[in-house]
């Protein structure tokens, strides 16, 4: 899961209560409800966990040993539930890749012609930057720069950034997050919460669909970003992976890029602009785009290079309504081995996604047991390259064993914290579809309740399998775990949770712990495999809510 340090930096003091003392796993629940399913106990995710995250997996990078090793693992454990083959009598999808890495980064800049003089942008210090086209060499010379606020065109909100506007082989720059959020106007989009209009993939795919040879997002500030400039340039110092065109023929940057907000002040003074200023009018309802007195160029020498990864599949088969299906997700990569690293080398992932794949082996047990069996067909994803860019699911809904408008719901699971049983769950992009009225419902009955998403401004419904459903139009639901502690309450839920992301998160230091206690992450999978038991018995098709943005797509699909 995509997950900041910002969150530790916001949530709390730390008290390390992730690495406490476990008490006795016993069956799964929170509380002194019965369990919906006796299948899914803490014991069982004790053991899934352990064994996923181990040394001999290697951190589970796709395209090595270790990855090889978690998918004959996961096919494996598949077999011994049971499940059938997902993928049309293949237990594996393969997904192609097409990397991109930039060569002597250190030696790329922007020029900008303003004012009579030229400015360089300097490589990490001002900005950073790649090729979406997967091309080994791509040249912007003199391209005209536009200032287009947030970038957004949103029918639903009645808002376009790009009205009456040709940027056609200009160079936009562009504000990070959605309207309102510079000046936290609430009746703008959904206030504080990020929609999809806020995240910089969005952004490039509209400057893409609008012609521009480049497209520079403004990194404002830690908070509309959800994370800091430190992180951008980690991010996009490396390869940079996508699917061929061939799988994902959307239009495609030439440039894509962030700026520092210092570096876009100096770029706007230079053109006789305040940067500031008109950002703060891009937060304002009949904002126009400026353009700068300015032209842009860049050159981008990249190595460009292909490979694969497999999804594992596994299904239960329908025993009325065969051809729809619930998905269940949740992805088996991780960040592989570093031999530079002094001590430990290895990436183990135990609670980012080994915890997503224990609840996903439970929860397949728990329908394999079920009486009576599912009517709908229940398809069980492990997916790939979730740390690449979500390029696992993105390439199985635009390849699905059933058609979206036969999928009847995604339920993601990704980084379950192990920090024993809570009263809560947050739900992650709260107030999207009815899956989370049906999550609602199973916490009633477990004597638990649902909290909103607790740092909505991040965005974190963006950054996980989950968002590759719901872009294309199925309801999907995330959660993740709640900060309400039965033993500790609220202090200790927060800092349990941060410590985890403030000091394991993306490290070799997030290893399976003896002591975790699997009690509450059991109870957190016991509630989905409710929402999910719901769907399958039944004939509903949750919706989204109408003011989701991605209801247009769902509706358009279905007929109504």
């Amino acid at each position: 899961m995509r997950r900041t340090v910002l969150f530790a930096l916001t949530a709390g003091i730390c008290l390390g209560g992730a690495a406490q003392a476990a008490p006795a796993d016993t069956a799964a629940a929170a509380s002194t409800h019965p369990a919906f399913s006796t299948a899914i106990t803490a014991q069982g995710f004790r053991a899934y966990d352990k064994a996923i995250s181990s040394d001999y997996m290697e951190g589970r990078k796709p395209g090595t040993t270790g990855g090889e090793r978690a998918t004959h693992w996961i096919v494996e454990q598949f077999k011994k539930l049971g499940l059938q083959p997902g993928n049309h009598g293949s237990w594996l999808q393969k997904v192609p890749t097409v990397s991109t890495t930039l060569e002597s980064p250190d030696k790329v800049h922007l020029d900008v012609s303003e004012g009579g003089g030229t400015q360089t942008f300097s490589f990490r210090k001002d900005l950073v930057a790649t090729t979406l086209q997967a091309k080994p060499h791509v040249a912007i010379r003199d391209s005209d720069i536009v200032f287009v606020g947030y970038g957004v065109d949103a029918p639903e909100s009645n808002w376009n950034d790009y009205k009456n506007l040709d940027v056609k082989g200009k160079t936009v720059v562009v504000l990070v997050n959605d309207p309102g959020f510079g000046d936290h106007d609430p009746t703008l989009f959904k206030g504080k919460a990020m929609t999809y209009y806020g995240r910089w993939t969005y952004k490039y795919e509209e400057a893409a669909r609008q012609g521009a040879a480049m497209c520079l997002i403004v990194h404002t500030s830690n908070d509309a970003a959800g994370y800091p400039w430190s992180v951008v340039m980690n991010s996009w110092g490396g390869p940079q992976l996508a699917l061929p065109t061939s799988e994902d023929p959307a239009p495609r940057l030439p440039v894509a890029g962030w700026l520092t907000r210092a570096a876009a002040q100096r770029l706007f003074a230079k053109a006789g602009l305040d940067f500031d200023k008109l950002a703060a009018a891009a937060d304002h309802r009949g904002f126009k785009a400026v353009p700068l007195k300015a032209t842009a160029s860049i050159t981008l020498d990249s190595r460009i290079g292909h490979g694969s990864a497999n999804n594992v599949l596994g299904l239960i088969r329908g025993s009325e309504h065969p051809d729809q299906v619930v998905v269940y997700s949740a992805h088996w990569d991780h960040l592989g081995k570093d031999a530079s690293l002094k001590g430990d080398k290895i990436y183990n992932g135990a609670v980012d996604n080994g915890t997503g794949i224990a609840a996903l082996l439970e929860i397949a047990k728990a329908f394999k047991q079920q009486k009576p069996a599912p009517k709908r067909s229940v398809l069980f994803a492990a997916v790939t390259l979730e740390e690449s860019g979500l390029l696992g699911s993105l390439y199985y809904t635009k390849h699905p064993v059933f058609p979206m408008d036969q999928t009847v719901a995604d339920i993601n699971m990704d980084a379950m914290d192990v920090i024993g049983p809570t009263r809560n769950i947050q739900i992650i992009g709260s107030g999207q579809s009815q899956l989370e009225d049906m999550l609602k419902a199973a916490l009633k009955k477990q004597g638990r309740y649902a909290i909103p998403d607790q740092i909505p401004q991040n965005g974190f419904y963006f950054r996980s399998d989950h968002f590759s459903f719901a872009k294309a139009g199925a309801p999907a639901l995330m959660t993740e775990t709640g900060n309400d502690k039965v033993d500790g309450g609220i202090k200790a839920g927060n800092a349990a949770l941060t410590d985890y992301t403030a000091h394991r998160y993306h490290t070799p230091l997030d290893n399976f712990n003896p002591n975790w206690d699997f009690r509450g992450v059991a109870a957190d999978a016991q509630a989905l495999y409710e929402v999910g038991r719901e769907l399958a018995g039944g004939d509903e098709w949750p919706k989204w809510y109408k003011d989701s943005e991605f209801r247009a797509k769902r509706v358009k699909m279905m007929g109504h």
